[in-house]
């Protein structure tokens, strides 16, 4: 359940949104994703309606969702497919990016034959490969150790500024990680517990690329104290 959540996210920006276990942030997520309709509000991808317009911006759930049963490059163009995109230059644009995604030479792989790290880099490019502007990526890399989580957030931190350095690319990220939402974002907001609403957002100003000790910088140890602050006081 959510309650007066108002945000924009500007074109070319990261935007991360942390809150407690509940508190509506992938119903947001849905929302803006066409999958679900507000009872009251509205919400709009590039200035239109998403309210029973499913597809216009890129989606990531929480679960990378392969489908066992198709190799990784058949399961790379279903974003493709769904998104209304001639299959074959799908399949050609697939191939040329998963050098990029770091997946060359598992093109024909079965999703069981790929690491997690793997598989959660195969969902982003299915989710990539809608070719919108706007990517929401639901925790996509909770269910990571910490180890290859921190790995996976330099090599996305690497494909956003090549992406932005050809074209704007917006995203809006969840996650229960503040470190997580502090390294890759523009801008953190902070949600209460159920009913959810937004309590804080801070702004990071932080040069990119961000190096992974960054989150030892005094000015990083302020910022996630206050919103691991921020967190506590929306849970009471």
């Amino acid at each position: 359940m959510l309650d007066r959540v108002s945000l924009v996210v500007p074109d070319g920006a990261f935007v991360s949104i942390v809150g407690p276990s509940g508190c509506g942030k992938s119903t947001l997520l849905r929302v803006l994703a066409g999958l679900l309709a507000p009872t009251a509000g509205s919400a709009h991808v590039l200035g239109q309606s998403t309210i029973g317009i499913p597809g216009l911006a890129g989606y990531m759930p929480q679960r990378d969702l392969l489908m066992p049963w198709y190799r990784a490059m058949t399961n790379a163009c279903i974003g493709g497919d769904i998104a209304g995109r001639d299959r074959a230059q799908t399949r050609v644009r697939a191939a040329e990016l998963f050098e990029r995604f770091g997946l060359a030479g598992f093109e024909q792989a079965w999703p069981s034959e790929l690491s997690g790290g793997m598989r959660q880099r195969l969902a982003l490019l299915r989710t990539y490969l809608t070719g919108s502007r706007v990517l929401l990526l639901d925790e996509p890399f909770g269910a990571l150790d910490a180890i290859t989580r921190r790995d996976l957030h330099g090599w996305l931190q690497g494909l956003w500024l090549s992406d932005i350095s050809t074209g704007a690319v917006s995203a809006l990220l969840i996650t229960h990680d503040v470190e997580e939402a502090l390294f890759l974002s523009d801008e953190v907001h902070v949600m209460s517990a159920r009913p959810g609403r937004i309590v804080d957002t801070v702004a990071i100003d932080a040069p990119r690329p961000r190096h992974p000790r960054i989150v030892t910088d005094p000015a990083f140890v302020a910022l996630k104290d206050r919103l691991l602050q921020a967190l506590d006081a929306g849970r009471a």
